[in-house]
């Protein structure tokens, strides 16, 4: 039986201890300080556990469940407990396990997603669907969205289905059914052109009686408004609502977690507005922000005491976030005096990317070499695009690493198609999972033949399986075709009796799928080949098809940080919730982080996203944290000058050191506090960079080489016309002609014919 179908008797008010009675103390609440007990204590109304970052927040979550059911507050069965990734919820579930025992299995423990299928499985009837919905991948939804465009006429080489389908699952977390998305939210020709496509989108999952990832928080918000009756048995059931991550909720969870709370009221939602890094994929941080606003009684308990950081960590990172305005505000400390003691943040400027790349890569392996593990080291970027020169520079020295956030397990091409052929076993009317499976391998199966199976499908109204049987096919493509239906029907036989993996050994043999790796000689087929084996052996911890295929379609974040001793890189967003003992944050530069993107589309809300981004990353680090920026870049083939973030001068002076190694060019000098560093227009000393016309100036010239090495010539001509057609020397693009000046900024065309724009400090005058 399904521990989440377990019902008992719901105590009645009179039975219910409140927590000021029986003041028996429970060994679990020991080990908490005074604000974590509070925390865990507070048991009745709503209340918001503002947790900053290394302050315990998953011990409070896991201590409050188990408080609430020792003290027979509720049964397990009556507590909802959210996490927003399975790693979360599995480490929860293990300390819930250590403290209660096996009651901790009745909890209703999980992904938000996860809940929202275990609600629509039991009531799918009344929104549309069956039991056994299927769930889509993200390119089955971008193969369902380019499928329905292309037979409305529409090119997709103009219109990209993934845009489109973006737009659509923005609206979704927006709780938005087709006929509510508002006037507003389709201005723009694509937001027009999605809002066309949004009913079809969802009349076709419908046919294929599957649902995507926002359809799994839209459907329960639908059940419930259409039907009270249930929404009433689900207030009843769950007493206590725990929620993790607040910050990173959007719209529809807001709205998923408030209706279920309307009874009891009994909300408690951990989180850290200054960890709202998400917005990208529609978290609202303004959730956390007007928590009081939604819940004018509620409680706010703020955790401060941080368990990870040393005191100059937690100071740079604190002085660097309280530039944002938009926060409810709390101050980190150490909790051990040993963190009092500590390095400070290092911050290192570099000629270019790659001078960079190989010096951090220099600093890891001298480590390594000191017996320091490399696991305990992380190279945190801003965008995917810096990493391939720290491969480059890591390759070199021979250390072993891992990049994380590139193709996860159930990503990968060879699994994906594995899982394909599952689900059409389990389902034969997964049209989409046919479509990716029949001519893999190639079975000859054209493009004239996938027409004819669907327009006896539309015609038939059948599925694409069953159509094979009825479609005009002949020849080799009619016995390829009914061997490919015979084959399915015998795997699902062997469904019945044989335990998981051998079924899905049977049909990847049998279809040829094997082979065709097998045979293929490109580098990454053995590869592919062994993540085939290791899916075997995932599929022997389920007992049927269906509970492997849930499981593998919630996987959004596989938290695969590896166990072997091997460094880590990956990107700041991908770094929340992990920490280390050293950490390199490399490519602080303007437009690059904070990213123009962000601050071009969103404004002040973007960069104090940024902002956030940043205090993400540096909270990341244990002991040591090290701040690193060049001012050449090349990105995606160009190179790109670049100054440091402005991040970089709102760092408190206190808790950060500069270089005093040898000067590399635009490295800080180790006075840095006492040489004003920082961004200043000409007529204030105020940064103006939101203002559009900006510069870098240091006031005090006594250090000649603060921005530059003794062998570069800046070109100092500060008179505008006077640039003009003069010549410069770059040292990576050579000679050139300034054409137009606009301050500092210069454009120059070379003689190689580009034309770039270029700052003055990194000319030389020819």
């Amino acid at each position: 039986m399904d521990v989440f179908e377990l019902e008992e008797p719901i105590p009645s008010e009179t039975n219910r201890q409140s927590p000021d009675q029986n003041v028996e103390t429970f060994s679990f609440l020991t080990p908490l300080n005074p604000e974590q007990r509070m925390a865990v204590e507070h048991t009745e109304g709503p209340l918001l556990v503002l947790s900053g970052a290394g302050t315990g927040k998953t011990r409070v979550l896991t201590t409050r469940t188990a408080y609430i059911i020792e003290k027979h507050l509720a049964k397990p069965y009556q507590i909802l407990a959210v996490t927003f990734t399975n790693k979360a919820a599995n480490e929860m579930k293990l300390r819930l396990e250590q403290m209660i025992g096996s009651a901790a299995f009745s909890v209703w423990l999980g992904t938000f997603h996860a809940i929202g299928v275990k609600i629509l499985r039991k009531y799918a009837e009344k929104v549309g669907l069956t039991s056994d919905f299927a769930i889509l991948n993200t390119d089955d939804q971008v193969r369902l969205m380019k499928n329905i465009l292309t037979e409305q006429g529409i090119d997709i080489k103009k219109y990209n289905p993934e845009t489109i389908l973006e737009i659509v699952e923005r609206w979704k977390d927006k709780a938005f059914l087709p006929q509510e998305v508002s006037a507003r939210e389709r201005t723009t020709q694509l937001g027009s052109l999605a809002y066309d496509f949004y009913a079809r989108y969802q009349s076709r999952l419908h046919l294929l009686n599957a649902v995507d990832f926002g359809d799994l928080l839209l459907l329960p918000i639908v059940l419930f408004r259409s039907n009270p009756d249930v929404l009433e048995e689900y207030q009843s059931k769950f007493r206590y609502i725990l929620v993790d991550e607040y910050q990173d909720t959007n719209v529809a969870q807001y709205l998923l977690l408030r209706l279920l709370a309307q009874k009891w009221h009994n909300i408690c939602c951990v989180g850290d507005d200054d960890q709202s890094i998400y917005s990208w994929r529609g978290a609202e941080v303004d959730n956390i922000l007007s928590f009081q606003k939604f819940y004018p009684d509620a409680a706010v308990i703020r955790l401060e005491k941080n368990y990870r950081s040393t005191a100059h960590i937690l100071g740079a990172a604190s002085g660097l976030i309280s530039h944002n305005e938009a926060r409810l505000g709390k101050t980190l400390k150490p909790a051990h005096e040993k963190a009092e003691k500590g390095y400070k943040v290092l911050v290192k400027g570099f000629w270019n990317g790659m001078q960079e790349a190989e010096w951090i890569a220099t600093q890891i392996e001298s480590s390594r070499k000191r017996g320091n593990s490399l696991s305990e080291t992380a190279v945190l970027v801003r965008a995917t695009v810096q990493t391939r020169l720290f491969e480059d520079a890591f390759r070199k020295e021979g250390i072993p690493y891992k990049i994380i956030g590139g193709f996860k397990f159930y990503e990968r091409e060879e699994i994906k198609d594995a899982v394909a052929y599952l689900r059409l076993i389990l389902n034969s009317n997964d049209d989409l999972a046919f479509l990716r499976v029949v001519n893999k391998p190639k079975r000859g199966v054209g493009t004239k033949a996938l027409e004819a199976i669907s327009a006896t499908a539309r015609e038939k109204k059948i599925s694409l399986f069953d159509a094979v049987a009825w479609a005009p096919l002949k020849g080799t493509v009619r016995q390829t075709l009914d061997d490919f239906i015979s084959l399915i029907k015998s795997a699902r036989q062997k469904a019945e009796t044989a335990l998981l993996p051998e079924t899905a050994r049977f049909v990847l043999e049998e279809s040829g799928y094997l082979r065709m790796w097998e045979s293929e000689k490109s580098p990454e087929a053995d590869g592919r080949i062994e993540n085939i084996e290791e899916l075997y052996n995932v599929l022997h911890e389920y007992e049927n098809i269906r509970d492997f295929i849930e499981y593998a379609s919630l996987v959004t974040d596989t938290d695969d940080v590896a166990d072997e001793d091997q460094l880590v890189v990956m990107t700041l967003h991908a770094s929340k919730g992990l920490e280390f003992q050293n950490v390199y944050l490399a490519g602080w530069e303007e437009e690059l982080f904070p990213h123009k993107k962000a601050i071009d589309e969103q404004g002040a809300e973007g960069l104090e996203e940024e902002r956030r981004l940043a205090y993400v990353g540096l909270t990341r680090a244990k002991d040591r944290a090290i701040i690193t920026y060049a001012n050449n870049r090349k990105i995606y083939g160009h190179w790109v000058n670049a100054l440091p973030s402005r991040f970089i001068d709102e760092l408190p002076r206190d808790h950060i050191e500069t270089d005093s190694g040898r000067k590399s060019f635009a490295s800080l000098q180790p006075a840095w506090q006492n040489k004003q560093f920082y961004f200043k227009n000409n007529d204030d000393e105020t940064s103006i960079f939101d203002k559009g016309q900006w510069k870098r100036e240091n006031f005090h010239k006594e250090s000649d080489d603060f921005y530059n090495p003794p062998s570069v010539k800046v070109y100092q001509t500060k008179e505008t016309g006077s640039r003009l057609g003069k010549r410069v020397h770059h040292e990576i693009f050579g000679f050139g002609t300034v054409i137009h000046a606009e301050g500092e900024r210069l454009d120059v065309r070379f003689d190689s014919g580009e034309i770039k724009k270029i700052m003055a400090r990194f000319l030389e005058e020819a």
